[in-house]
């Protein structure tokens, strides 16, 4: 693609989609900062794409959209739970056996939700298609449960979406995925920086009382 095209394909971009782009930067940059509202904006951007998504024939996108409403509305009574008296949260770790349990489960459900719309839909691309949808849904519990290495899920998603989306000519949904992929690297860093913190934190409270 032409440099110009590129341009082109910003230029040609709908105001609704850059709404949507917008929200979901701002969504991610308040994950980072551990923050419950960022479901406010979450909800907005999902909302959006879900019509968005339709009107490309991503349909198992479109469909995971629509459940991501429920997370918004699910993530903020989670997070309003256990946020500290700065309204942040903090992480925890997770099992590895949790993990390639979820690994596993989002790459049988690819396979097999693809299947589907490849058979009974006129989705683009279906199984890539399927696979970011079920890994995007797992990423996303991970992320709602407050586990630490919901940002591995997140990297790869963001990687695989970059394509897809560019492919399907929407430039500013690449863009902002491109932007998610940075972002969710800085996450993963921030959130382990943030639970090795915290966890210092209770040992040294824990060996006071020890002593005391």
């Amino acid at each position: 693609m032409s440099w110009l095209e590129w341009i082109q394909g910003f230029a040609g971009a709908s105001i609704i989609e850059w709404v949507a782009t917008l929200a979901g930067f701002l969504c991610v940059f308040l994950l980072i900062k551990r923050s419950r509202w960022s479901f406010v904006f979450g909800f907005v951007q999902v909302s959006i794409y879900s019509w968005i998504f339709f009107d490309v024939k991503l349909y198992s996108d479109m469909g995971l959209h629509i459940i991501y409403i429920g997370f918004q509305i699910y993530g903020w009574y989670m997070w309003s739970n256990h946020q500290d008296q700065q309204g942040h949260i903090s992480p925890v770790k997770g099992s590895a056996k949790e993990y390639a349990g979820f690994g596993g489960l989002a790459l049988a459900s690819a396979a097999i939700l693809g299947l589907a719309m490849s058979s009974y839909t006129d989705a683009s691309f279906p199984y890539v298609d399927a696979f970011t949808t079920c890994a995007s849904l797992i990423a996303q519990w991970l992320l709602t449960h407050r586990k630490l290495f919901n940002w591995v899920v997140w990297i790869i998603v963001d990687i695989v979406s970059i394509s897809l989306y560019w492919q399907k000519g929407l430039h500013p949904t690449s863009a902002l995925y491109f932007c998610f992929l940075i972002m969710a690297c800085i996450g993963q860093y921030t959130w382990l920086k943030e639970f090795r913190r915290h966890n210092s934190e209770k040992h040294s409270t824990h060996l006071d009382k020890a002593l005391s």
